[in-house]
């Protein structure tokens, strides 16, 4: 069974920062890309940041130059470094983890996973 699981989030003031951090876990074999969207009350979950299991970025661009993507391989490990922290980046934060390959019963399996999400609230 393959999970997600997210953690770092919560209520900071703006100008701070705060790290999320996404494990995935169960009998991978490969991730492709693994990334973070965001959905705010009222609005649709929308991009934030992804990154290839070769290293290569991207970013939404109202959180370039504020949030930093990672990514630890080995790990299965993806994390989001958010400085700066404005209250319209006040939202429930996902990790996905796109075109994971997993091991089940003498077959693999490929397919796009979600987290639960986290909160972060940033208060003006």
């Amino acid at each position: 069974q393959v999970q997600l699981v997210e953690s770092g989030g919560g209520s900071v003031q703006a100008g701070g920062s705060l790290r999320l951090s996404c494990v995935a876990s169960g009998s991978i074999v490969n991730i492709n890309a693994m990334g973070w969207y965001r959905q705010a009350p009222g609005k649709q979950r929308e991009l934030v940041a992804t990154i290839t299991s070769g290293g290569s970025a991207n970013y939404a661009d109202s959180v370039k130059g504020r949030f930093t993507i990672s990514r630890d391989n080995a790990k299965k490990t993806v994390y989001l470094q958010r400085n700066s922290l404005e209250p319209e980046d006040t939202a429930v934060y996902y990790c996905n983890a796109d075109d994971l390959t997993h091991y089940r019963r003498d077959r693999y399996y490929t397919g796009d996973y979600w987290g639960q999400g986290t909160q972060v609230t940033v208060s003006s």
